[in-house]
C-alpha cells in the first residue's frame, strides 16, 4: 500500500488541477466549476487530505482554493473560529477585524463573512471529495482510499450538521444539478448509515498510528466520529432520538481495542498531555498512540496561516518566553471563564503585576516570572492540573485576569497549550511555520463521550471512572462525585479547550444561549448575558439561498 507523505501532499498542490474561486459557486452551493481533471489518483488523494490543513496550491498564500482572504479560508481556522470564538474559552483581541465582534458577542447574521467562510470551505471540500469518488475506480486496490475519502466527506457533513443544523446535500459530482436541502434529522440518519457502511471498508482500527501512515483515517476515526454523532443525537434530531447507548458502544470499541492509549509519560519536563500539542507529536510514539486522526502540519511542506500556524502564533505576543515562532500574532487570549475552570477563585491564579525592564532578555523574563510565581509551570503546579497551560508572566506586558474592555492581547491570561517545540530540544523545520500536527480526533474524547453518555443513561459510576482516568493522567485530584451535568461540561473544557469543539458541547448541555451558564462577554456584556436561542445554529449564507431555490434559511435569521 502506498503511503501519503507530507512531500506527496506538497507535490499535489502544484499538480492539482481542480482550482476554484468563491465566485465560481454561482452555479451551485456545492459544485464549483473545475478547470482540469487530475490524472494521478494518489495526488488527488493527497489533495483530499491536504485540504484539512492547507488553503491552496502554493505555500502559505498566493493561489488559494477560494477567492476570499486565503489565510482566513482554511478548514481548521474557519471551523475553529465558529466553534471557539463565541464561547467561554477565548477572545480575539482585535475587535475591529471583520465580524469578530459578532462572533465574540454571539450576534452574527446571514450576511456575516465568517459564517460564509466556513460554509464555503466545507462545501468546497465536499465537492472535492465527490469528484475524487466519481473519478477513482471502485476496486479492491482503491478500497481503503475511497473509504477514507468517504469518511472525510462524512466528517465535513458532520460539521455542516453541527454548525448549521442542516446542509445542502449531494454525493455526486454534477454541476448541472443543484444540491437539495437535507434537514438535521435526515442528515443525522444519512451520517449514521454512511459511517456504519464505511466501518467495514476502512483499514482495521489503529492501522495508521505509525510513522509511515500517520494522518490517514482508519476504522478508529470512523468509530470516534460515530460516537460523537450519537452523543449529539438529541440535538441533531430535535429530540427524536437519544442514542447514548450507541455512543457508549463505539467508545468501548475504541478504548477496549488496545489500538490506542493515552499519552501519560512525562518526558524532559513535558507532561504526557503537553506532548500531544508539540512539534514532534508525529514522532513521539506516546502522543501518536492517543491521536486517532491528526491534521498533518510541517514547517517546510504544509505552510499556511490557517492550521497549526494559526494556533501557535495567535496565542503568543513578542516578548513571551519560549515563543517557538518568529511571528507571534498576539490575537487569542483566555476568557476569565477558562481560567476559572482551573482556579474557581480567579484571584488564586498566579499573575505578574509589574512590567519587565525594557532591556530584559528572554532569560531575564524567565527569571522574573519564576520570581513572581507566574510561569506556566508554576501555574500548573498551583492549579494541580497538567492541563492548566496558561501564562501570566511579564513577557510581552502585564496581563489581566479579567477585563471590562476588550482592547488588547493583554486583557486576559495567555494560553500556551499549542507549542512548536520538540520534547528532545531539537530544531523544528522552520522558524515561523510550526511542525505541530493538529489532533483532530484523539482517544481522550472516547473517555469523555462515554462518561457523558453513561451519566445521561444513569450510570454515574462509569461516568466518574472515565472522568477520573483523564484527571489522573493530568495529575489532578480525582473527582469525588458528579453533582450536576455541568461538572462534565467543565471537564470537557479542561481537557479540550482550544481544540475547536467548545460551542458544540455548550449547545448539547443547553448552555450556549441560555442563562443556565453565563460567562464574560457572552451576549456582548462584560459580565455576560443570555442570547436568543436561534444562535444555537449559524445562518445559511444569504448569497447561497439566492443562488439555490432548494435552500431555506434557519429560523430567526
Amino acid at each position: 500500500m502506498k503511503n501519503i507523505f507530507l512531500k506527496t501532499i506538497a507535490a499535489a498542490l502544484v499538480s492539482f488541477g481542480m482550482v476554484s474561486c468563491a465566485d465560481d459557486l454561482n452555479i451551485s452551493s456545492i459544485d464549483p466549476q473545475t478547470s482540469a481533471s487530475v490524472s494521478d489518483p494518489m495526488s488527488f488523494l493527497a489533495k483530499c487530505y491536504g485540504t484539512l490543513g492547507l488553503t491552496g496550491q502554493q505555500g502559505a498564500s498566493g493561489n488559494g482554493d477560494l477567492s476570499d482572504d486565503e489565510g482566513e479560508s482554511g478548514f481548521y481556522r474557519t471551523t475553529f473560529n465558529c466553534m471557539e470564538l463565541p464561547t467561554d474559552e477565548c477572545i480575539w483581541a482585535w475587535q475591529t477585524d471583520s465580524d469578530i465582534p459578532q462572533l465574540t458577542n454571539i450576534a452574527w447574521n446571514s450576511s456575516s463573512v465568517r459564517t460564509q467562510w466556513v460554509y464555503t470551505r466545507l462545501t468546497y471540500d465536499i465537492t472535492l471529495f465527490n469528484s475524487y469518488l466519481q473519478t477513482t475506480e471502485d476496486n479492491s486496490e482503491n478500497q481503503y482510499y475511497r473509504a477514507e475519502v468517504r469518511f472525510l466527506r462524512a466528517l465535513h457533513y458532520w460539521y455542516m450538521l453541527d454548525l448549521f443544523g442542516k446542509s445542502p446535500f449531494k454525493i455526486d459530482f454534477d454541476i448541472s444539478t443543484l444540491p437539495v436541502e437535507m434537514s438535521g434529522p435526515d442528515l443525522y440518519d444519512w451520517l449514521d448509515n454512511e459511517l456504519t457502511e464505511l466501518e467495514s471498508l476502512m483499514a482495521p482500527i489503529g492501522s495508521f498510528c505509525n510513522s509511515s501512515n500517520f494522518g490517514r483515517a482508519d476504522q478508529g476515526a470512523a468509530y470516534m466520529l460515530h460516537a460523537r454523532l450519537a452523543l449529539n443525537s438529541s440535538i441533531y434530531t430535535k429530540g427524536a432520538k437519544a442514542e447514548y447507548s450507541k455512543a457508549i458502544d463505539y467508545c468501548n470499541k475504541l478504548i477496549n481495542s488496545g489500538a490506542y492509549s493515552l499519552s501519560s509519560t512525562e518526558k524532559n519536563g513535558y507532561s504526557g498531555y503537553a506532548q500531544l500539542f508539540m512539534a514532534d507529536n508525529d514522532e513521539n510514539t506516546d502522543a501518536m498512540s492517543e491521536i486517532i486522526l491528526p491534521i498533518r502540519q510541517d514547517g517546510l511542506y504544509t505552510r499556511c496561516y490557517s492550521g497549526a500556524n494559526y494556533l501557535v502564533s495567535s496565542i503568543r505576543i513578542a516578548g513571551m518566553p519560549y515563543l517557538g515562532t518568529t511571528n507571534p500574532w498576539s490575537c487569542n487570549f483566555a476568557r476569565a471563564a477558562l481560567v476559572k475552570k482551573f482556579f474557581p477563585n480567579i484571584n488564586d491564579c498566579p499573575i505578574s503585576t509589574e512590567a519587565a525592564p525594557d532591556d530584559a532578555t528572554e532569560a531575564d523574563i524567565i527569571a522574573l516570572d519564576e520570581q513572581d510565581g507566574s510561569s506556566t509551570a508554576q501555574i500548573i503546579a498551583k492549579a494541580g492540573d497538567d492541563r492548566a497551560m496558561l501564562y501570566g508572566g511579564r513577557g510581552g506586558g502585564v496581563r489581566k485576569l479579567q477585563t471590562d474592555l476588550i482592547s488588547s492581547f493583554l486583557d486576559g491570561m495567555s494560553i500556551v497549550k499549542w507549542d512548536n517545540h520538540r520534547i528532545d530540544g531539537g530544531s523544528t523545520h522552520d522558524a515561523e511555520f510550526p511542525d505541530v500536527d493538529i489532533p483532530l480526533l484523539r482517544l481522550a474524547e472516547a473517555y469523555l463521550t462515554r462518561a457523558e453518555a453513561s451519566y445521561r443513561t444513569g450510570d454515574t459510576s462509569q461516568a466518574l471512572a472515565d472522568i477520573n482516568v483523564l484527571r489522573t493522567r493530568a495529575n489532578a485530584t480525582p473527582m469525588a462525585s458528579i453533582t450536576a451535568d455541568t461538572d462534565i461540561l467543565d471537564e470537557w473544557c479542561r481537557e479540550f479547550y482550544m481544540e475547536g469543539r467548545r460551542r458544540s458541547d455548550l449547545v448539547r448541555f443547553g448552555c450556549f444561549t441560555t442563562s443556565k451558564y453565563i460567562w464574560d462577554w457572552k451576549g456582548g456584556v462584560a459580565n455576560g448575558t443570555s442570547v436568543d436561542s436561534h444562535f444555537n445554529v449559524y445562518p445559511i449564507p444569504s448569497d447561497d439561498i439566492m443562488n439555490n431555490s432548494n435552500l431555506t434559511q434557519n429560523d430567526g435569521y
